[in-house]
């Protein structure tokens, strides 16, 4: 009994098979995008410090 593949399976399968160089795109754009260096945690909380906190409203004239 063979195994059953879905349709979506079938497509990226044929998808690689006819553009090889689809998963080194795909690297390059992760890379891009979500693979970032590490976090400086010095820096994130002088920035967090230095942060200067919102009126309400900014946009009233009054005090």
């Amino acid at each position: 009994m063979a195994a059953y593949e879905s349709e979506i399976t079938q497509f990226l399968r044929q998808l690689k098979q006819e553009r090889p160089y689809l998963d080194a795109e795909q690297q390059k754009g992760r890379a891009i995008w979500w693979d970032k260096d590490s976090i400086d945690l010095e820096q994130t909380r002088r920035w967090r410090d230095a942060k200067v906190p919102q009126k309400p409203y900014p946009y009233q004239t009054e005090s």
